[in-house]
């Protein structure tokens, strides 16, 4: 989730330098790939009755994380 965040500020910012600007729409572009992955557990969890709170929430944060580091470190 955060490497695909990554991949899609480049798409979103025309570049792949490596900027403040660049990491900032890679953290919310992998923060919102783990919600949209979350809400998919969630679903599938609430069907089954499983508490997914703590999941949920981590997911998103930990995709936010790895973009914005992704970000950083990309050629």
């Amino acid at each position: 989730m955060g490497l695909a965040g990554n991949e899609l500020s480049k798409k979103i910012t025309g570049t792949d330098e490596v900027s403040a600007g660049r990491t900032a729409v890679a953290t919310g572009s992998g923060a919102a790939i783990g919600a949209v992955a979350a809400g998919t557990i969630t679903v599938g969890a609430a069907a089954v009755g499983i508490a997914v709170a703590p999941i949920a929430i981590p997911l998103a944060v930990a995709g936010g994380f790895i973009a914005g580091i992704a970000s950083l470190f990309d050629d």
